[in-house]
């Protein structure tokens, strides 16, 4: 029951029509403010446009909204013209809204609970997530906030416009959400007919099913098999969506297991509901027993094979997991087999090989998406690269790593855990030995400590895992820590150093755009989406700035009013600050009497009061960041407590070997001189997501959180980088005149090493980075030299990743000069 002050009570009360009054259709403003205290996404389906009579259906998805007034909350769809906002990150949790626009008791809403629609809406202008007091405490205390009228739902929650049993996680579609997927086999299926029979026996074997489906003979190979099939798991693919607007399914996923019994392997597929009830329940090493399935010709990997079918219908399949000790020893399943290879083995692989890992994680990059290349490039696919290492050779083992289905498993994965991956394929560069990575098949899983994972499977017995665990006994912490690094901008493998070369890996790609062109695309980008560009380009600014203190800056200028065209600087007035403020993209306009989706921004302070209206800044205008704060890293007087711990998921018992004496590295600060100067226009500062984090073991969670979806963007900025300061290029198009800002960092990177080059621009621009077999020049060397690019022009691999918000990260990866 709402409380009597609840604003949805006073606002929204009055547009309930009576008992004999027809369903109102007048738009309600709420004037008050509301917060966000959830988003849950989810695809629509054939009856899902019925609820938006007059709006333009953008995309697949649709979101439900859970809003808080502090007293009480409602859910509400958001109105699909203002799905934008969501996907750049603008709606999140935590925003805070005014003058929201709600459309009651919606065409085609049920009639027994209250439903309503969000148009329009103002947001707070700073998209940053440091809302006030009463914001955190609703993501704390919302669960015990009353629903507003009958908006609740009665169980768990589901879709309010679609015929779908669960949600969808805001940033991909393979991952698993919600209350609704079991951690624990459901109650019903828990026991078995033959439980009280101390063995159990299979009534129907592997081999006898394929024979009997391939011969096509009538019997336990067709229709309905009820024979109890007793097999283990050998492997686990990732969920499946499948879900389309033009068709109905409740729950539209499929999984698929690959299992054996002695006489053979079978895929088994998990259909619907199936994967709801059992997914998260079943792991590889398990026995399982199955009743109730059929058997159909397979799909996709073997046209002229058989698959078992397993769903919650026609026939109700019946799943049990059983323990080994329950199985007769003639009849036990033969355990998974790995192949697991070290970074030494893998520098032999051929291209599409498909092996397991294990090493010390000592990277772990920044979650980002990229289009999927399916033909329509609609689904974002989310992935991160890790960095492992097994002392095996110097070169590491670098992992492209997308989802798999273990949301849980994925924010484990910081710096210094030991990271099992299982069935990754190589993916290997033509002409170039040693530039090649790992990525996943359809049946990679992930493992990592911290989680009790690796001491439940069966390959903490194998000799490469026991000698990848006496290597790890032998290593230092604080050695370890030195060179674990956590987010920031990163690629791999790194472009070729050569335009030729470029341009030959790159056919079939997008060609050279206009400088227009690049800033639509820009503007498309959704959260997190990365993307690469080429423009045909000339130099027209170059500075250096330290991170923090972007308002004093080195730089170099091709035409400056007061400056000669040399490098030589002035002293003048530092920067003035300046507000914050954005406009993010209004939906298309609806030929409907409805108010269309917009969305105006309202300057908020932070007590919630309205400040005075600036006016929109343009484009060049600064955008002043917060000061950075940096913290060291903890000392621990134990140098091996965390890779010895994260060794005993492995081993039991052990004596830990003798520890090498500590070698203490001195870390050399470069400092450099400032000239305090104004950029006319300003540059903008780095974002904090862009540069890398030094691994903090004290507070690895919250670094963690701060480089996965939807993490914190400002808790980024609190940790010591490794790099100090980066160099900004203003770019001009040689197309349509039309500038751009690009990061630049030319910073010894923990990619493969370079060739060596001679460190002058062209040089550094062409290989991304300096030399690294001499010493790099200093920042007012290097800015000294930039008059080297006037009149230069050059072809720019521009990496862009949107960052959510009004920030999009544009970084300079390759420059390669054109020459006549």
């Amino acid at each position: 029951m709402a409380a009597p002050d609840c604003v949805f009570h006073r606002t929204l009360n009055r547009s309930r029509p009576g008992p004999t009054q027809a369903s109102s259709s007048s738009p309600v403003v709420c004037r008050d403010f509301l917060f966000v205290l959830d988003l849950q996404r989810y695809s629509r389906d054939q009856g899902s446009s019925v609820y938006f009579p007059q709006a333009v259906l953008h995309g697949d998805d649709l979101y439900d909204v859970t809003l808080g007034d502090g007293d009480c909350r409602l859910r509400v769809t958001l109105d699909p013209g203002l799905n934008r906002l969501v996907d750049r990150r603008v709606l999140q949790r935590g925003t805070v809204l005014r003058n929201t626009t709600l459309l009651p008791a919606c065409s085609g809403a049920s009639g027994d609970r209250d439903s309503f629609r969000l148009l329009s809406v103002e947001l707070q202008a700073d998209d940053d997530d440091d809302n006030d007091d009463e914001v955190r405490r609703l993501h704390v205390d919302q669960d015990l906030l009353p629903w507003f009228r009958s908006s609740g739902p009665a169980g768990l929650p589901v879709p309010l416009r679609a015929n779908r049993s669960v949600f969808l996680p805001l940033w991909n579609n393979v991952d698993h959400s919600g209350a609704a997927w079991r951690e624990a086999p459901p109650p019903e299926d828990e026991k078995d007919e033959d439980e009280d029979e101390e063995v159990r026996c299979p009534s129907v074997c592997v081999s006898k099913l394929r024979d009997s489906f391939l011969n096509g003979r009538r019997g336990v190979g067709r229709g309905a098999v009820q024979h109890q099939l007793i097999v283990r798991i050998i492997k686990k693919s990732h969920l499946m969506y499948y879900g389309k607007t033009d068709r109905n399914c409740e729950c539209p996923y499929k999984a698929v297991l690959e299992v054996c019994d002695r006489t053979g392997s079978v895929c088994v597929v998990l259909w619907n509901s199936v994967c709801v009830s059992w997914y998260r329940c079943l792991k590889p090493g398990d026995i399982i027993s199955l009743r109730g399935y059929r058997v159909k010709q397979q799909y996709q990997m073997e046209p002229e094979d058989m698959e078992i079918s397993v769903n919650s219908r026609n026939p109700a399949a019946h799943i049990s997991v059983l323990p080994e000790s329950s199985v007769s020893p003639e009849y036990l399943p033969p355990e998974p087999k790995y192949n697991f290879c070290s970074s030494q083995e893998l520098l032999q692989r051929p291209h599409g090989v498909l092996c397991d890992v294990i090493g010390l994680l000592t990277f772990s990059g920044r979650a980002e998406r990229i289009r999927s290349k399916d033909g329509r490039g609609a689904e974002l696919l989310e992935y991160r690269w890790l960095r492992l290492e097994d002392g095996t050779s110097s070169q590491p083992i670098m992992v492209k790593l997308f989802s798999t289905s273990q949301p849980e498993t994925h924010r484990k994965l910081h710096p210094l855990c030991v990271v099992v991956c299982s069935s990754l394929q190589v993916v290997r560069s033509s002409g170039v030995s040693d530039n090649f990575y790992l990525t996943n098949s359809t049946f990679t899983q992930v493992y990592c400590t911290g989680l009790g994972q690796h001491c439940e499977m069966s390959y903490r017995c194998l000799r490469p895992v026991r000698l990848f665990v006496r290597w790890l006994r032998s290593q230092d912490d604080e050695q370890v820590l030195s060179r674990a690094l956590i987010g920031g901008f990163f690629i791999h493998p790194p472009p070729p150093v050569a335009l030729e070369t470029y341009m030959k890996d790159r056919r079939g790609e997008p060609g050279f755009l206009r400088g227009a062109e690049l800033q639509r695309e820009l503007a498309r980008l959704c959260y997190r989406e990365r993307r690469t560009f080429c423009i045909q380009a000339a130099v027209a600014m170059v500075t250096y700035s330290r991170r923090g203190e972007e308002d004093q800056s080195l730089f170099w200028t091709l035409q400056a009013p007061s400056l000669s065209s040399s490098s030589s600087l002035s002293s003048l007035l530092p920067l003035s600050s300046t507000p914050r403020s954005f406009r993010p993209p209004l939906s298309s306009s609806s030929s409907s009497s409805l108010p269309s989706p917009s969305l105006t921004p309202s300057p908020l302070d932070r007590s919630g009061r309205k400040l005075k209206r600036k006016q929109l800044l343009q484009a060049d205008t600064p955008n002043k960041r917060r000061p950075w704060v940096t913290l060291q890293p903890e000392q621990d007087n134990n140098n091996t407590v965390i890779l010895f711990e994260a060794s005993m998921e492995f081993l039991e018992n052990i004596n830990a070997e003798e520890e090498d004496e500590e070698d203490d590295e001195e870390e050399e600060i470069e400092t450099s001189s400032f000239v305090t100067a104004p950029l006319h226009p300003a540059f903008p500062a780095v974002a904090t997501e862009t540069l890398p984090m030094r691994y903090d073991h004290a507070r690895r969670e919250e670094q963690a959180g701060a480089v996965a979806l939807g993490g914190s963007r400002s808790s980024a900025g609190t940790f010591e980088s490794p790099i100090e300061g980066y160099y900004t290029l203003r770019l001009t198009a040689l197309s349509d005149g039309v500038t751009v800002h690009a990061i630049f960092l030319p910073h010894t990177s923990h990619s493969p090493p370079l060739l060596p080059h001679s460190n002058t621009w062209t040089s550094i621009l062409s290989h991304g980075a300096f030399s690294p077999h001499t010493p790099p020049p200093s920042p007012a060397d290097l800015i000294s030299m930039a008059a080297q690019l006037s009149n230069q022009r050059l072809v720019c691999v521009l990496e862009a990743c949107h960052l959510g918000g009004a920030s999009c990260e544009l970084v300079l990866s390759r420059a390669f000069h054109l020459t006549d």
